[in-house]
């Protein structure tokens, strides 16, 4: 959740943004290698990472506004506060602005001639965004910072990734077979679905109920394993479009 961004002076350390990294990097390398068919420009997925850097700043912004009108109507430790705050506020600013700079670079894309192309644009986008948010964190927090954000945030978001570009890919593939109506139903799942996912972590992840550790760790394992086989069987099945 970016809209925890201090503006305390700190001073990079070369190690520490190693650990940050390098979680995001393994990521790209695991689901660049997953594109069997025909591997897309490196030119085009390093614009794809700056412009997940680009929607962290976009996003962060568009939370400032968010948090300050709620704080003008509820309390911000009720439960509408919450809920109106990590999935309108945070999981729509993040997702919303990832979503849309995807899709304004890639979908008219010639490159854009597979299904599963839709899933690796998307998680570099992702990446971009958790690559750079993982480094202020990291080094204003350290490196414990750093082992628990590999194991969360960092993969977090790029299964909110492999979600948006499971269902972005499908509309392009529906768009090029000739079903506008699909194509659209599909692009609307591409952002709502992440969305709801990225509001449901954060929303346990900022809790302080009893038990919400247990929740968390059981949502985080079971949305992981559905981002790894979404991977493993979209790869296996992936077809010219």
């Amino acid at each position: 959740m970016y809209y925890a961004y201090r503006s305390a002076v700190y001073q990079p350390n070369i190690i520490l943004i190693a650990a940050a990294v390098i979680p995001a990097v393994l990521l790209l390398i695991y689901v660049y290698k997953a594109d069997r068919l025909e591997k897309e420009p490196a030119s085009l997925l390093a614009v794809l990472l700056l412009q997940g850097i680009i929607s962290t700043a976009l996003a962060a912004y568009a939370e400032r506004i968010g948090a300050r009108v709620l704080n003008g109507v509820f309390s911000s430790e009720s439960l509408p506060y919450q809920l109106l705050f990590n999935f309108l506020v945070v999981g729509l600013a993040e997702e919303g602005f990832k979503f849309l700079l995807l899709k304004w670079r890639t979908w008219q894309s010639p490159h854009f001639n597979c299904q599963f192309d839709g899933v690796v644009y998307a998680v570099f986008v992702s990446l971009g965004f958790a690559l750079w948010e993982n480094i202020d964190y990291v080094v204003m927090y350290g490196f414990g910072t750093a082992l628990l954000r590999a194991v969360t945030a960092i993969p977090g978001h790029a299964c909110f990734g492999v979600f948006m570009g499971a269902w972005y890919g499908l509309a392009k593939s529906h768009e090029r077979h000739g079903h506008p109506k699909y194509s659209q139903i599909c692009l609307r799942l591409s952002l709502i679905c992440p969305m709801i996912l990225h509001g449901i972590y954060d929303l346990i992840a900022s809790s302080n109920r009893e038990g919400t550790i247990t929740v968390f760790i059981a949502f985080i394992i079971v949305m992981f394993l559905a981002a790894y086989f979404t991977i493993k069987n979209l790869s296996r099945r992936d077809r010219f479009i």
